[in-house]
């Protein structure tokens, strides 16, 4: 059935005008439902949404609405209330759109998408208010419908709606038409995106901002375990998911994730600090269940929806004392908008169901011809006596007078000032510098829904500069507000906080510990942190530094500590493979003494192999010095013996490669070359490579030196204790001066490949590098993500792969040649290329 109608009103914005038939048969569909708006005639009519009713349970008729409570009616109200105030503030302006009039035209939406659309569709389509002919005198001349129609100018622009999911839902159906959306309370991170929802602007931050300053409030309280839940709707999809990929970093973990109404989960008890994303009118069904299953002690935290939400507080002061949440900015007093509220009467009250409707709940009583046809409590209406006319709203507390918390209501008077402005910049617009085709300007008083141009309107208000975003967010500011309780009983929002995303200074938040007031009178003891609630206790003691809290928060445990040792299988399995790799190049060096006499042995440059053997042996042992629990000491050694360790390594293989090219290239007779390589030349090139990675580290050890620390960043439940580098850069020239090193070799190795293979080892380093490279290229990403003792497996796996590589491919195929095909190994067969 929705569909069908959203149909029908489709066709009417289409091709129906208003006072034409197609309109006037609309007359007995809309009947008195047409008197439940608020509506101001002028050059332009800006439309607004509010969320004066909601619907109640799973009616069919979606066209129907039912008060919420009366603090939200009445809230909802004074935000109705703002945006006519706001824009009879600008009519009165001589320095602002002095040459045209704005007027209103405001409906409800019922906190429903449906019934949203339903509004907006009148709004943009100008539809015609239904008079009964007897009221109207005649005047519609034998109208077969018995009604007349009282045209109405179309709203070119429409502020609304408060829910995002009201607002996500208006741009799509709207969204062909280029009608410009403001919304004063949608916060979904999802409508930032101008490419789907070009004609969209806002005076509400995006969750974008509130969820990040949400991580930070819970980090700060070390609260790692936290329940999170949220109504299953579009703007609590996107704030969790976001919550859940923004607490990451910080180290908090979701207990559990739910959406109401799904039946909230016995979880609900395992983790007392509740983040909770949904509405006023959904809160209420939370609080009930919650009540229901007798969960007491909970730490709310509340996104901007509710944080404000006084209503909530008169049948739940209990669940909520203490609560946490971010408010938007509160404006200090917007001049005249206390007059404006109070200003209404008996006399004035008839023009709008919705006031009259206000009216009589407010001081109990029936108004004469009234049209209210809503619920409002167990006493029945016609049992209230009649208004007598003496009422004022100065005599009696409600909520839609309260202006000392002007939040939502200064987003709706910023929002009517951003339209204004955007008509003021194409008032002023010059013909040729016009944004549109060949510099032309829109006419302000007959201009098409896509010449609005909201995004460049930057202006002030109040005396605060507004301005806004690629995206048409504004700039993030919430006050950080906690719910406590007066002597009297009632609900004092006392501000604690706040959170500036514009803030340069690294402090976006800002808490004052000191003012804040804790369920029952004490702070939440998270199971993940380092708090612990004594028993009976009215505060938590925090936990030292190498301790956490046990499962019943009364008890400070020792925490784990993590370290790669040799007692565990990694451990056990890395020191084998040291001590293996060690033992192999060992076996070689006694092999290759045995045959030290042999031409094998002595063609291949004996003393750089020799050489060589020895520095793996070291290279295969300077992977047990990462292997135990840390310390000073011990980090300041391991990271030097490992770079210098290499570049011994590789510096042997540049020797020797060079050695060999030379030795081939030095072919014209007389040629002196090979005199400056000869055996003393051989062990200064290698000593000379190897000093410049011990400048490098020297250095390093005397600017910022490696040292053994504990880290709880990762867990909070373990330490790790591991070496940090002291200077990354330190680190990072070692390990690319090996690089350095390692390309050399490979390029002259590649150079040499044509030699005569029986001469050659070229090849072999070639592929030896090869190996090299691929080894450490991937221990560069693999080492940056890890964390704690996994990153040092890595590192001790990178230098046996990387040795072991240069072990077998240069030394393999000679003991291959020596063991078992020693008849090879003769002058002869050397000879023969």
């Amino acid at each position: 059935m929705h569909f069908y109608v959203l149909l029908l009103m489709f066709l009417l914005v289409i091709s129906g005008k208003p006072g034409s038939a197609a309109a006037l048969d609309d007359c007995v569909f809309l009947g008195e439902e047409e008197k439940n708006s608020l509506y101001e005639d002028g050059d332009v009519v800006v439309g607004g949404l509010f969320p004066l009713h909601y619907i109640f349970g799973d009616s069919s008729d979606w066209f129907t609405c039912v008060v919420h409570t009366d603090f939200f009616f009445s809230r909802a109200l004074r935000w109705m209330q703002t945006m006519a105030f706001a824009i009879q503030e600008i009519n009165q302006r001589s320095d602002l759109l002095p040459q045209l009039k704005l007027g209103f035209h405001i409906r409800d939406s019922c906190d429903d998408i449906p019934v949203s659309l339903r509004a907006s569709l009148l709004l943009v389509n100008g539809q015609p208010e239904s008079v009964n002919r007897d009221e109207r005198q005649g005047k519609n001349n034998g109208s077969k419908l018995g009604c007349a129609a009282i045209n109405r100018t179309v709203s070119s622009v429409i502020i609304g709606d408060a829910g995002s999911g009201e607002s996500m839902a208006l741009l799509r159906s709207l969204g062909s038409f280029h009608i410009p959306l403001v919304s004063y309370f949608a916060s979904c991170s999802c409508l930032s995106n101008q490419r789907e929802f070009p004609t969209f602007m806002r005076t509400m931050p995006s969750d974008t901002f509130q969820v990040r300053a949400l991580a930070q409030l819970v980090s700060y309280f070390s609260w790692t375990w936290v329940g999170v839940i949220g109504v299953e709707s579009d703007y609590a999809r996107f704030a969790i998911q976001l919550f859940l990929q923004e607490s990451v970093q910080y180290g908090v973990c979701a207990a559990y994730t739910h959406f109401y109404p799904v039946t909230l989960s016995q979880q609900m008890s395992s983790s007392k600090v509740i983040i909770n994303f949904c509405s006023e009118s959904e809160m209420q069904g939370i609080l009930r269940e919650v009540r229901r299953r007798n969960i007491s002690g909970l730490q709310w935290i509340t996104s901007e929806a509710w944080a404000t939400a006084k209503s909530l507080w008169e049948k739940s002061a209990d669940l909520l004392t203490g609560t946490l949440g971010f408010a938007i900015r509160r404006a200090a007093v917007i001049p005249g908008l206390k007059r404006h509220l109070t200003s209404l009467n008996p006399a004035h009250i008839h023009k709008s169901a919705f006031l009259a409707e206000f009216w009589e709940e407010t001081f109990k009583c029936r108004l004469n011809g009234s049209v209210n046809k809503h619920s409002h409590g167990a006493v029945s209406y016609l049992d209230r006596p009649p208004c007598d006319g003496m009422e004022d709203l100065n005599d009696v507390y409600s909520p839609y007078s309260d202006v000392t918390q002007l939040r939502v209501s200064y987003n709706v008077y910023k929002a009517v000032y951003l339209v204004a402005h955007a008509l003021q910049d194409m008032s002023i617009c010059k013909i040729g510098k016009g944004p549109f085709l060949n510099g032309t300007c829109a006419d302000p008083k007959n201009f098409k829904p896509w010449q609005v141009r909201l995004i460049r309107a930057n202006f002030s208000a109040l005396g605060e500069k507004i301005s806004f975003d690629q995206n048409g967010d504004p700039i993030a500011y919430y006050d950080l507000l906690n719910w406590q309780r007066r002597p009297d009983g009632s609900l004092h929002l006392v501000k604690v906080g706040f959170y500036d995303a514009s803030s340069s200074a690294g402090r976006s938040l800002v808490i004052n510990d000191s003012a804040i007031r804790w369920p029952l009178g004490k702070q939440v003891c998270s199971l993940q942190t380092g708090l612990s609630n004594m028993t009976d206790a009215l505060e938590c003691s925090r936990c030292s530094e190498d301790t956490w809290s046990n499962n019943a928060r009364n008890l400070c445990i020792p925490k784990t500590i993590e370290y790669l040792s040799y007692h565990e299988l990694v451990g056990i399995l890395l020191c084998v493979a040291s001590v293996l790799g060690a033992f192999i190049s060992i076996s070689i060096i006694v092999l290759f003494h045995t045959y030290k006499a042999t031409p094998l042995v002595r063609a291949n440059n004996m003393e750089l192999s020799f050489l060589l053997l020895v520095f793996l042996v070291v290279c295969f042992l300077v992977g047990l010095l990462f292997i135990g629990e840390p310390s000073d000491w011990l980090c300041r050694i391991r990271y030097p013996a490992f770079g210098i360790s290499f570049a011994l390594c590789i510096s042997c293989l540049l020797a020797k490669t060079a050695v060999v090219l030379m030795a081939f290239r030095a072919t014209l007779p007389g040629s002196n070359v090979m005199k400056w390589f000869g055996s003393n030349q051989q062990r200064a090139s290698v000593l000379l490579g190897t000093a410049v990675q011990v400048i490098i580290c020297l250095i390093w050890l005397l600017t910022s030196p490696p040292h053994a620390t504990s880290n709880t960043d990762y867990h909070s439940a373990t330490i790790i204790i591991e070496c940090v580098t002291g200077s990354e850069v330190g680190f990072w020239c070692v390990l690319g001066y090996i690089g350095i090193l390692a390309c050399m070799c490979f390029v002259t190795a590649f150079l040499a490949r044509k030699l005569p293979d029986n001469f050659n080892e070229a090849k072999f380093i070639t592929f030896s590098m090869l190996i090299f490279f691929a080894v450490w290229i991937t221990f560069i990403p693999v080492y940056v993500s890890t964390a704690g003792k996994y990153t040092v497996a890595v590192h001790i796996f990178a230098i046996l792969a990387s040795a072991f590589g240069l072990l077998f491919c240069i030394f393999a195929p000679k003991c291959y040649i020596l063991i078992l095909k020693p008849e090879k190994n003769s002058k002869k067969h050397m000879m023969q290329r």
